[in-house]
Formats: structure tokens, sequence, C-alpha cells
């Protein structure tokens, strides 16, 4: 398989990292000045002349001097910085791009009562009563891209992304209107940064998405000039969308209905119902729609699809029912939570965006309860087989469509009626998101940050600081928060006059920010707590701090509190940790943060948001912690930060789509296009090799056993009967096989040692065997020597040194499951488990492969069970019965595997009537490898050595002559024979696909699938002809 690296990107987000901001380029903000040759100094506290401010802090010409953070905080009010009203409640009313002081404004005085005017050599004059001076920060801002319609607050000037009014006047504008491209403030600050942090493992990527701001009075030749300086200079490509659709789109189902339910606020199904019925969902899909166009236009083969978060829910079934990006690898990644089943089925469009989702090789989520909750309601809202590795989709993606004509139609069409009967299976796994900490290390070492660390030291000495980051709205907590900090300095008075509270207010909507109910609750703290010298919580709104002036507060910081009702990774808390190297203080974390769920952060302080005594007995158990247990704490909490980074995230991500994809490719590989075993060619190579080593499938190749219920109640009774008793005609085929001294023959199976397996092992000594899919393997026969170890041959125990403690509840769960499901019993073997959850008559449509275990056979089926097969209600009946017991399965591998999985290592192989319980990294594939593998403990002499510590084997095959000549021997296998042996044939003839692809990979191997699905097999071969080639090659000499 290749990386990635070799494929290009397209990374489809909302919105694109950069933008086109309207107006002449403006100069930089402080943060991306030239850090300063010289240290930067503190101005004096008089009023004459003062040290030289360094150059990041010197006015540009045309500029007001800004205000300081540290005088900001001493002027503000008693009440935080109130949000401006808008007519129409839109996110992008709070979104703003990097500031630029306003020409002519006049600067906000350091002093809380006095203003001051700045002079042209950016000097500032104070009030006499100051005792001291810090440079001052200019609150009044302006936008990069002016527009008409703009409102201007008292601190913060805010646009408007969408009002239709005002873009239709917008219209009027000139056609040459100048325009620059700056950063966009509206994109996933953690997925850029990821992407960015990665660039050198992703030489080729291209962006899309919309540019985050009002395009409706963009003329045609502006956006044509627009999309090349983009595509040349940023590698991305905008969306077009009109600014009404988005508003709907955006403002309503994104934010009224999807983010609440993602988030376990239930929605209100009228309210849900009308965003439905009112085209909101319809526009939603639009959106969705035209990223589609947009990637299709712009997609090569070879392209790697990478769609992120809830905003584009539907791209990637649109994406895979498109011809031209049908069989392209596509992954999708939601950065926010995924709910319960219970919540997300309120929603009316639920199976639109769940079918529109599985479009994707893979989809993606922070945490493993996310993932367990998706496939959750896979399995519970469309009826498809959930497996802990994803999602089985019965039938092609179908497009998505709100009135079915579409789907119809394509179900109509020749390639629908090609694929309709061929499932997909859907990888669903879990990618931790990271920060860059090499880029975080870089910008927290600059002269700026340590100038603003320096200020609030001084600002704030002999006072703990407690830092918050969040939105204002009800999901964040911060409301809980602040009660909590209430209730510390009500029972702690000691604290009071302390302890500060400096709350980051981040962009949101008007209406959630009411929602959070956080004002009056702010308000009244301080009005009870404060002092003439003493506030305890002080807000900064997200625009008034600059990344700097914000690395400044997480180094000082005594802890940062996190409260958030319902959140996926907060990397915020990453940045916290890593800026903390030196002071190594507290983290207070809510543990319903999908960074919690990772063992790394369980060393914080973990609260329950809702709980307002528990939450201020943390804040206080944080601020009074002795430094030792600070430090052991940053420490475990250090290590995951390092370890889980934004890097790691990207390449495990895009590695495992790749991954995906290219198995999925497999499987749907139509089968017609495989060719039949040809005998006639293969009998010259099986000839003329000097030595042949053949793997070959017991059941569904050599034996299809006898799966009624009879043959079952009889091996259960006496122990004996058709399901432990081996063919005669196999007996036969495989001893002649092993009678030819060229040839070494190895048996595959996932039965159990005791039973069929000992039987055959006493008829064919001479026949290596895998048992349990590789959990023992029996050595061969060598000679005619015995020594009372079966004729020379043992049995090894490939996983004698693991734990099988998950059997005992492994066993349990599974006996509840066969309460419920008629007909089920549970196999206890030595190092696994089988459930057969179907006992009934075989399904027509299933391969008499597909069984990990057993192989129903669809010929040698008794007359009871052929006769119910036919009778019309008894086969509704039976086939209502299957699904349930499908669906009772399903139910039992994901409670399994999120239970036990994970702490024993266990991994689970699914069938079309059972499925196995075993551990993890053991297979047939594995056992090969140690078949094949010089001094592996089961090793082949044909493979590279013998069996370890096998006398027999060593003495044996030193003297063996192979093809006329002495077997070549090295000294590092100890006499063996070398795997340099001349012609050496490699036959393998099953239906595992992970060993058939492993085993093409040597030069003279001839691998045959018995499959009836997609392979990458040399050959194939139906199972029922098996014993017949075998009996041909057999009779070759």
């Amino acid at each position: 398989m290749s990386s990635f690296r070799n494929h290009r990107v397209i990374i489809a987000s909302l919105f694109l990292p950069t933008t086109a901001a309207l107006g002449e380029s403006s100069p930089p903000t402080p943060d991306h000045h030239v850090a300063p040759d010289s240290e930067p100094a503190v101005p004096q506290s008089n009023g004459g002349n003062q040290k030289q401010q360094p150059s990041y802090r010197q006015r540009q010409p045309g500029q007001l001097p800004l205000v300081s953070i540290v005088d900001d905080l001493r002027s503000r009010a008693i009440t935080p910085l109130a949000s401006p009203q808008s007519d129409i409640p839109n996110p992008f009313t709070r979104f703003v791009n990097i500031a630029s002081p306003r020409p002519g404004a006049t600067p906000r005085s350091i002093s809380a009562r006095t203003p001051a005017l700045s002079n042209s050599n950016n000097e500032s004059s104070s009030d006499s009563n100051t005792s001291s001076q810090i440079p001052a920060l200019d609150r009044s801002f302006t936008l990069l891209r002016p527009r008409k319609f703009q409102t201007t607050h008292q601190d913060v000037q805010h646009s408007a992304r969408l009002q239709r009014k005002q873009s239709r006047s917008s219209s009027r504008r000139p056609k040459s209107v100048p325009w620059h491209i700056s950063p966009n403030t509206h994109c996933n600050g953690g997925l850029k940064n990821a992407v960015d942090s990665a660039k050198g493992r992703l030489p080729r990527r291209l962006w899309v998405g919309t540019l985050g701001s009002n395009t409706d009075g963009f003329g045609s030749e502006m956006r044509m000039n627009i999309d090349k300086r983009m595509r040349d200079m940023c590698d991305s490509v905008p969306v077009w969308i009109p600014d009404g659709e988005f508003e709907s789109c955006y403002d309503e189902f994104c934010h009224q209905v999807l983010w609440p339910c993602l988030h376990y606020a239930v929605p209100d199904a009228p309210k849900t119902k009308y965003f439905y019925e009112s085209a909101s969902f319809k526009q939603y899909r639009s959106v969705n729609q035209r990223f589609a166009d947009v990637i299709v236009e712009n997609y090569h083969e070879g392209d790697i699809i990478w769609v992120n978060d809830y905003h584009l829910l539907l791209l990637p079934g649109l994406l895979r029912s498109h011809p031209k990006t049908a069989l392209a690898p596509i992954g999708f990644f939601l950065h926010v939570a995924f709910p319960s089943s219970e919540i997300f089925r309120c929603l009316s469009v639920r199976d639109s965006l769940l079918k529109g989702v599985l479009g994707a090789d893979l989809v993606g989520f922070q945490t493993a309860n996310y993932a367990r909750h998706f496939r959750q309601t896979v399995s519970r809202i469309l009826a498809y087989e959930s497996l802990p590795k994803g999602i089985q989709v019965e039938g092609p993606v179908a497009p998505v469509s709100t009135g079915g004509e579409a789907e119809t139609e394509w179900r109509e069409s020749a390639e629908g009626k090609k694929t309709k009967e061929k499932g997909r299976f859907v990888d669903v796994g879990v990618f931790p998101m990271g920060i860059d900490v090499n880029s975080l290390r870089e910008k927290k070492r600059h002269p700026e940050v340590e100038y603003w660390v320096q200020l609030l030291r001084q600002r704030y000495a002999g006072m703990k600081l407690i830092v918050g980051r969040d939105k204002l709205d009800e999901i964040q907590g911060v409301r809980h928060k602040i009660e909590a900090f209430e209730h510390f300095l009500k029972t702690n008075p000691e604290f009071q006059g302390k302890v500060v509270l400096i709350q980051v207010a981040l962009q949101t909507t008007e209406s959630n920010e009411l929602a959070g109910g956080v004002s009056d609750v702010v308000a009244r703290i301080n009005a009870a707590f404060s002092t003439l010298t003493y506030q305890p919580v002080v807000f900064l709104h997200v625009q008034e701090v600059t990344f700097s002036q914000y690395l400044a507060l997480l180094t000082v910081a005594d802890a940062f509190m996190v409260t958030s009702l319902r959140e996926g990774m907060a990397l915020r808390t990453h940045e916290y940790v890593e800026c903390q190297e030196e002071r190594k203080r507290a983290l207070i974390l809510s543990e319903f943060t999908g960074t919690y769920s990772y063992s790394g952060f369980r060393s914080c302080f973990a609260v329950n948001p809702y709980d307002t005594r528990g939450t201020a007995k943390a804040i206080y158990q944080a601020l009074t912690m002795s430094d030792e247990e600070a430090a052991s704490r940053w420490q475990d909490l250090h290590n995951h930060v390092v370890t889980q980074t934004a890097q790691t995230f990207v390449t495990s991500f895009l590695t495992r789509c790749l991954r995906a994809h290219t198995e999925h490719a497999s499987l749907s590989i139509d089968p017609s296009l495989v060719p039949a075993l040809d005998l006639p060619r293969l009998i010259p190579k099986y000839r003329h090799s000097t030595t042949r080593l053949v793997f070959v499938d017991l059941e569904g190749c050599l034996w299809v056993r006898d799966m009624s219920k009879s043959a079952m109640i009889e091996m259960m009774r006496t122990g004996k009967g058709p399901m432990v008793e081996p063919p005669e005609a196999t007996i036969r085929v495989l001893e002649k096989m092993a009678g030819d001294p060229k040839n070494e023959i190895w048996v595959l199976s996932g039965l159990p040692v005791k039973g069929a397996l000992e039987r055959l092992a006493e008829r064919v000594p001479s026949v290596g065997i895998v048992a349990e899919n590789g959990c023992f393997v029996k050595t061969r026969k060598i000679g005619n020597k015995s020594d009372g170890q079966s004729n020379g041959a043992r049995w090894i125990n490939m996983v004698a040194n693991l734990d099988f403690a998950w059997k005992v509840p492994c066993i349990e769960i599974l006996n509840y499951f066969t309460e419920r499901t008629p007909g089920s019993f549970v196999e206890e073997r030595a190092t696994s488990v089988v459930w057969r959850f179907w006992t009934g008559p075989p399904d027509s449509t299933v391969s008499i492969d597909d069984d990990p275990t057993i192989t129903t056979s669809t010929s040698d089926t008794s007359p009871t069970t052929t006769n119910a097969a036919t009778s019309s209600p008894s086969s509704e009946s039976q086939h209502s019965d299957r699904s349930w017991a499908r669906r009772q399965a399903a139910e039992a591998q994901n409670h399994i595997f999120d239970s036990l999985g994970e702490r024993y290592g266990l991994r689970i192989i699914p069938g079309q009537n059972s499925f196995l319980v075993l551990p993890n990294n053991i297979s047939r594939s594995t056992a090969v490898g140690t078949i094949l593998h010089p001094g592996g403990p089961a090793c082949s002499p044909l493979g590279g050595g013998a069996g370890v510590g096998d006398a027999d084997y060593d003495g044996y095959w030193s003297s063996v002559t192979i093809g006329g000549g002495t077997g070549r021997t090295t000294s590092s296998t100890g006499g063996r024979v070398s795997s340099a042996a001349e012609s050496t044939l490699v036959l393998a003839i099953g239906g595992d696909e992970k060993l058939l692809r492993r085993l093409n990979e040597l030069d003279d191997a001839e691998t045959v699938s018995t499959s009836r699905r997609g392979t990458d097999a040399k050959w194939k071969l139906d199972p029922r002809e098996v014993l017949g080639v075998l009996e041909t090659l057999g009779q070759v000499r």
C-alpha cells in the first residue's frame, strides 16, 4: 500500500484558512511583527522620559497606541463587556478579522476615568495620581474588509456575515474593488494548525471551503481573480454560495438544530420539523452539493478526500454517488461530540445524515465513546450491522435526496442494478486531536510573550489567577464555572481578594450568549466581593486579546478551568499544559469533555459541572496542593500532550483512510474480473518445483460441515457425528498430497483442538494443522520415527503467555444475549469463545465461506430444514428471526468490544451465523508467519528452518536430498534448510484475504481465493472444486 505522501489530499472544511478581504492590505498586528533584538522594558512610573519601547510596540505611521491589557483589566467595569445587539441573530456578527486601529479613533485611557491622547511620538500621558504607568493598547478596532452595513460598538466593531438586504445593496459597488488575502478567523483553527504541522508529510494539498464573508456583491471577474490567486498562493478553492442560502444552512440548521443535538441538548421536535419543512435542511443539502460539485471538478485520480465536521455530513454520500469520485478514498472526521442514539434519533432528517456520513471509507471521532455512539445509532436507526471496527452497509450508498426521486433513478440505472446487491464496509476509528507542540514552544519563547508575562505578574502580584477560555453559550458551562467560583469564595473567605477568575469569551451568537446566562451571575459576584482594588471576575472578549497575551495568561495562571457540559477535544487544555512547563500548575477539567476520556488527562482535577460544591472543592484543592503533587500531575498531562500531537492526528487518520480504502477496493472488485484457476498453467509449475508448501482451509474447502440442529444435538450429546468426523474423501486427498516427499501440507482451521482436529491429526499425522485461527499449531510428523508425541508431531500453544481472564465476563455477556436469542448457544474453546446466534436454515445469499469458524452447507441440510425454507409463511418468520439474531449479534459484539476489547486486547471475527472472540494479533496469517519465518516456533524447513528445539527436524533435514541435490544450509540456521532453496512453490487455497495478500508478496506464490467476493488473489475457485483440484495435483509426479 502506498503512503499518503504520494497522494494529494483535498481538505473540505466549511471555512478556508484564508479569505479575500476587501480593501488595501493593512499592516500586521503586533503578533506578526518581527521580534525585537533588545529585551523589552517596562516604562517608568513617572511621567518623564521613558525607556524605549520594543519594536513590536512602536506605532506605525497613522496608527494609534494600543491600550494595555493590564490597564484594561484595572479599568474594567463591574459587569462584563456586553455584546452588541443585532436585528438578526447571526454567529458572524461576533466574528472579527485581524484588527487594525481605526483611523481617527481616540484611544481609551489608561486610567478608569481620565482620557489620554497620544502624540506623534507614541507617548502616553497619565493621571498624576497614577502610581505606575503601563504601555497602552488601543481597544478601537476596525475590520480589514470594510462594509457599508457594518455596525460599531464602543470597543469592538463587528460585521454580519449574512444580511440579505445589505448584500443586495452591496451589488452596486464598483467592479474593480481592491482586495487582499488575509487569515480567515472563521476557520477551524485546530484543523488548520494540524495540517500545517504536517506540511512536510503533505507536500500536495488543496483546501475547499467558503470565504466566510458576504459574496453576493462579488462580480464574475472578481470571483475568477480570487479563484486564481487563492489557488496559486494558498492552495485553496473557494466554494461560492449565495448569502441567503448560507445563512439558512449555517444559522438555522447547523447552529439551531445540529449543534444542540450533537452536544446533548435535546432538540425541540416541532422546531426541527419546522426547519425541515421551511427549507432549512434543503439549504443544508444544497450547500453540501455545492461542495461536492467543486470537489468533483478539481478531483484527480489518486487524490484523498478529507471531509471535516458536522457542517458537511451529507458530502461523503454525495461524492460516493458521483461516477467520478465513486472509487475515491474518502475520510470523514467529526471534530465535535456525537451523542447517544436516544438523542440523535430525535432529528427528523436522521436517516439522510447517517447515510451521508456512511459514504466515506473511514469515519473518525475524537473519543471511543463518540465512535461507539455512532455505531449504535447506525445500528438502531438504519438497522445496519455494527461491528467494533465499523459498519457493514447493506447495498451501495445511494444519493442523498429529500424526495427520493434521485435515489430511485439511481437504483434503476445500470450502475445501481449492478451494485445494489453488494455491500460496503465503513471503518469507524478514534483519532484524538492534538496541538503542534513545536510551534507553540517557539511562540511562547517570543519576547512579546515574556513582556506580557512580566506585566501580568506585576499587576497581579500576590494573587492567584484562574484562567478560562470558552464560548458564552450554555453548552460550554461558563455559568456553572462562575457559580462554582462564587461558592468557592463564600466557603473560603480567606481567598477573597486573593483569587481572580479571568474568563476569555470566544465568539458566539447573540442568542447563544443570552442563553448562557453569564452576565447576571458575573454582576452578582462582582457586586458582592469587589473592592476598590479587587475585582473577582474579569471578562475579556477574544477580540481584545492577542495570541501573545493569551499565552502570557496561560503562563502565569495558577489553574486553568474547563467546565463544559459536553465537548470534544478541548485543545486549549493542551496549550495550557505546554505553557506551564516552568510552573507546573493544576488543570481543572470537566469529565464531560472528550479530553478527559484519555488516561493521560486523568491527572487533572476532574469535576462534574452540575455539582457546584464539588467544583468549588476542586478549585480549593488545585490552589492549595503542594508543588510536588502539582509537578507529578503536570508530568502525566504533559506526556499525553507531547505524544498525541497534531502531526500524529493527521498522519494516523490519513494512513488509516488510505488503508481502509485499499481493503474496501479489493472487496469491491467484481469477482468476474479475477480469472478462474487454470490447472493446465499451474500443473507445469507444480511439477517442476523442487519443493512445495501448500496451505489450504479446512472448513468450506476440504470439509463442508453439517450445521443442522440434529447434527449439533448429536455432537453435544455423544461427541460424535457429522460435525466432528472429517469426511473420508478429505482424508484420502490429504494422505495422497502428504505422501509426496516434495510437499509440505498445512491445514488451516478455526475449530478447537479437541474433536475433529484431533481425529484429523491421528489419521494424517504428516499434515500440519493450524487450529483456532492461529492459537494452536501442530507440527508435522517427520519420517517414520515415533517418540511418543503423536509420531514425532506436537501441538504448540501460540498464546501461552496471554491472560485469559476475559473469558469469564465474555461468557457472561454472551449468556445474557443467548437468553434473548432463540436457538443460540455459546461454545467455549481453549483460547477463544464462539457465539452461534443462528442455527436455522442458511441464508440463500450467504457464501459458504462467510462464517469465521464454520460453514453452513447449502447442499447437506436436512430434509426438515429444506422444507422449512421453501415454505413461504415459514420463510418470512425465519427471515424475521434471523434479522433479530443478527441485531443481537451486533449488540453483543459492541458490548464485548467496549467493555473487554481494549482492556484485554481482544478482536472479534464476525460471520454470517456466528462470531469468534480471541486474543488480538493472533490469526491464521500470523500462524503462517511463524511457519515461514526462520526460527519461528512452528517454523517449516521449507520456510527457513525447523521447529524450535526439535532435534528430529534438524537431523532429518540436514541429510535429506531435495530434487536430487543436497539442501543448502547456512550457519545462521544451525544446519537447517535455507529459505533460499531453489524453486519453492507456495500454494494457498482459502478465503482469508489478509493471508492471501500477505502471501502475494512472495515471488513464487500462487494464491487461490474460494470466497465469492472481491479478492486480491491471483486466481479464484469454487469451494466445491477444491478437493478435485488437490486430487489432480496429488497425481502429478
